[in-house]
């Protein structure tokens, strides 16, 4: 492969083009393996940014797609439907909150933050509650790297503190602090209920990452946290937008993260996992208040449609992974990794450079002391034979659900062998 190009080039995601992070060339993937272009294997740790669940190269995977191929690979759908489109929502519907009845499909998780954040800004201004212009979030959160996305991620410790100032301004309160295992008390919940009482009538809605603050921290939080904020919102007439774009799929041990808590939504966001990782899909799921106010208002159309949207082929790729998901017992698989991750990672509790360790469902973190010498670290898990790619502080892990115990194992001892050296 020509490298050198590359390096010149191509510009890769969180570098810079005058010092880039080392890039490895990959030949092929299969499963939780990663072939690279020397020859050498990696094991997967990070599904390829969560999304591989099934691991690659999976054949229901590709048939699916092969099969949609011969009939289009894409159609618009603006005056258009398909049956991939169609079988996806019957599908979506029986999964998801009960409430979520209705489905709008998009490119991406990030977008899909914005189709949601859209969605209900034009709900309250269809409803005419127009002095309804604000979001709440928590601090330590993170929403995806789109403009109005941006505006609703931690606007200090995220990646986006240099467009202060030109990002719209929200509200911002701090992250819940009790752990998902902690015993629950309402004092962590309320600097938000304040926060939403004193400006009850400016704010259109809340968003939040259910249960699992993702790229803004790694942190679990409690359940009761968002059922508060459910009652909250009812409360004040405010909407909540979930989004479930790293966590839903099974990856934290529910098949979406609000199902801790047993709260339904008025607008969710669904990503990453939804076509197995086989390509860039999403959607925004929204129950029939939403739907409603938006459709009987002026100009009672939702004005948004991207040119992909409701791509055949990752339509028919996302039905292929929910139809996998449901053939096994998938929580027994994700309870086995986080038994064994736990088993294996609670070690490093110990080390000197490590501040805490953290597992739920699938997902293994290990938090630094200080940040990571990223070009170091990384390129000392390839040496030792496996794929993570940590940020800031956090060494974590999101292993396919396929993976098998040794595979595994050998992950984690792995990753606990590079942690010490760094």
């Amino acid at each position: 492969m020509d490298l050198k190009f590359d390096r010149e080039h191509i510009w890769h995601p969180y570098t810079s083009m005058n010092n880039p992070l080392k890039v490895y060339p990959v030949k092929s993937a299969d499963g939780v393996r990663i072939k690279l272009d020397d020859g050498r294997e990696l094991i997967d740790g990070m599904s390829s940014w969560w999304a591989t669940v099934h691991g690659y190269n999976h054949p229901k995977l590709n048939e699916a797609v092969n099969n949609q191929l011969n009939d289009m690979s894409h159609i618009m759908f603006g005056g258009f439907t398909h049956k991939p489109a169609i079988d996806l929502a019957k599908k979506l519907i029986d999964i998801t909150p009960s409430d979520l009845q209705k489905i709008f499909y998009c490119d991406s998780g990030s977008v899909a933050v914005e189709v949601a954040m859209k969605m209900a800004l034009q709900y309250c201004f269809s409803i005419g509650e127009t002095k309804r212009k604000k979001f709440v979030t928590v601090r330590s959160g993170y929403h995806g790297d789109t403009f109005h996305a941006m505006s609703v991620c931690d606007p200090v410790t995220g990646m986006h503190e240099i467009f202060t100032g030109i990002l719209p301004e929200y509200i911002f309160v701090d992250a819940p602090q009790i752990a998902y295992s902690e015993q629950w008390d309402y004092a962590d919940f309320k600097q938000m209920f304040e926060t939403i009482k004193a400006n009850k009538d400016e704010i259109a809605a809340v968003i939040i990452e259910p249960i699992v603050q993702g790229a803004g921290g790694m942190r679990f939080y409690h359940p009761n946290y968002l059922k508060e904020l459910r009652k909250t919102c009812d409360e004040f007439g405010i909407i909540l937008i979930l989004d479930e774009i790293a966590t839903g799929f099974g990856r934290t041990g529910e098949f979406f993260a609000c199902m801790h808590a047993n709260v339904q939504p008025d607008i969710m966001c669904i990503g990453k996992a939804l076509t197995g990782g086989y390509m860039s899909f999403a959607a925004c799921l929204a129950n029939e208040k939403i739907s409603q106010g938006i459709s009987d208002g002026k100009p009672g159309n939702f004005m948004h449609g991207p040119t992909f949207m409701g791509n055949p082929l990752a339509c028919s790729v996302a039905n292929a992974s929910l139809d996998l998901l449901m053939s096994y017992d998938w929580r027994k698989s994700v309870k086995n990794i986080e038994s064994i991750m736990t088993q294996e990672l609670i070690s490093a509790k110990e080390f000197e450079n490590v501040d805490s360790v953290r597992i739920l469902g699938a997902i293994g973190v290990i938090q630094m002391k200080s940040e990571v010498d990223m070009a170091k670290i990384q390129n000392d898990f390839v040496e030792h034979g496996i794929w993570v790619r940590p940020f800031g502080k956090l060494v974590y892990i999101m292993p396919a659900f396929i993976i098998n115990d040794a595979d595994l194992r050998e992950l984690c001892r792995s990753l606990l062998t590079v942690v010490q050296m760094n």
